[in-house]
């Protein structure tokens, strides 16, 4: 008597629980909250100047402007998922499932979502007269860069521009934001101590877009990189950093505070490692990228940290 086809072996199952835990650590990461803390920190810059200069901090505008950041920080980082997965998925990839292990589908329901809550937001604002005009603009200005940033036909994100787009929207127009809702009105202090932190986080960018940068090739995705090329990329990278350093003197010389000098140059070791890490690999050495990020991180958030406590404490 024959034998019938041999069975395959039982498949080892995830456990629902499992699963559930994976789709929500895939769910973090989609939503990046180093992003949001980030922008949490540079739009308490905003409301810190004006205590500093002695103008009254309303603590219900304030949270209502963190709420109203984060929800279009999301906003903007599940549409730039959901048209990244888009245009792949169309151009060379044949699995249409995210690269963050969750359907496309999920980062575009996210986006409305997250859409939805801010326009929640912003009608209450608008019907209770809570927030002055000068914030409205700055806030219309940063969910433009949004949706340029992230949406077809410009999508920045890929343009060669999206990192300075991205740097600017973040760490200039957050803290004159956070200024904005609390007075009415814009303030050179404000852009004096934010300027080096846009140079900063515009290197953090570069760092991270040389670490992908065989993957931007692969997807022809028109990075500042991948158009200027992975050296001269490093070279704008140090450029940027020491960029930042002479933005701080002459912020000082202009009126910043004398402790939120003390604070850069506390990170300056920091800046000078970056840039000492960065001439290695351009000699030839193999690059750490998790300590190449890690430390373009800390550079921008610790010089955002000081910049806080310096105005705080003065």
């Amino acid at each position: 008597m024959g034998q019938g086809p041999a069975k395959a072996p039982p498949q080892e199952t995830q456990p629902d629980s499992t699963k559930q835990k994976s789709s929500l650590v895939s769910f973090l990461r989609l939503s990046n909250p180093g992003l949001l803390a980030a922008g949490g920190l540079f739009y308490t810059i905003g409301a810190a100047v004006a205590d500093y200069l002695g103008l009254r901090v309303s603590p219900t505008l304030l949270i209502l402007g963190l709420l109203v950041m984060g929800a279009t920080l999301l906003l903007a980082q599940y549409l730039n998922a959901y048209f990244t997965f888009l245009v792949e998925r169309r151009a060379s990839a044949p699995d249409p499932s995210a690269a963050y292990g969750l359907p496309r589908n999920v980062a575009l329901y996210a986006a409305i979502i997250s859409g939805g809550i801010l326009a929640i937001l912003l009608t209450g604002m608008a019907v209770q007269r809570a927030a002055p005009l000068a914030s409205w603009l700055m806030l219309g200005i940063g969910i433009l860069l949004t949706f340029a940033y992230s949406v077809p036909p410009l999508r920045l994100a890929t343009s060669g521009y999206g990192e300075l787009t991205a740097a600017i929207g973040l760490a200039g127009l957050a803290p004159a934001y956070g200024f904005a809702l609390q007075t009415g009105e814009a303030h050179r202090l404000v852009w004096l101590a934010t300027a080096p932190l846009i140079a900063l986080m515009f290197a953090m960018l570069i760092t991270l877009r040389l670490r992908d940068y065989a993957g931007d090739l692969q997807h022809e995705r028109r990075t500042l990189i991948v158009r200027l090329g992975w050296e001269a990329g490093m070279r704008l990278h140090d450029g940027a950093i020491l960029l930042a350093a002479g933005l701080m003197a002459a912020g000082l010389a202009g009126g910043l505070p004398s402790r939120v000098g003390i604070g850069g140059a506390i990170v300056l070791p920091l800046a000078a490692a970056q840039i000492w890490q960065m001439r290695r690999i351009r000699s030839g050495f193999p690059p750490r990228w998790h300590v190449l990020v890690s430390v373009a991180a800390a550079l921008l958030t610790l010089t955002a940290y000081f910049i806080l406590v310096g105005f705080l404490l003065s």
